[in-house]
């Protein structure tokens, strides 16, 4: 499994509906509306590095209103469990 995180900037009029029109795409886990230099970031989980390419390049250029992305694929995933034990003092 691949999981990819991709930050997204939006243009004004796709705002509304983008973030819907994201999370209905096959592969994408999660998409979340945001603030500061991205309007949203988008969660992936594929099979491989090839359906990540499939998503971004294929699956998000159909939609209107995205002005730019960056994407970031994942070396490696941490369950909150693990995240808990790695940061817990003496527990």
């Amino acid at each position: 499994m691949t999981h990819a995180v991709v930050l997204i900037k939006a243009e004004r009029e796709a705002l509304p509906i983008l973030g819907g029109q994201l999370a209905e795409i096959e592969g994408v886990a999660e998409a979340y509306s945001v603030t500061g230099q991205w309007d949203f970031v988008a969660i992936l989980r594929v099979r491989d590095p090839a359906g990540v390419h499939a998503v971004v390049t294929g699956e998000f250029s159909k939609l209107d209103g995205i002005k730019d992305s960056e994407t970031m694929l994942a070396f490696e995933a941490f369950s909150q469990h693990d995240l808990e034990a790695l940061f817990s003092i003496g527990n």
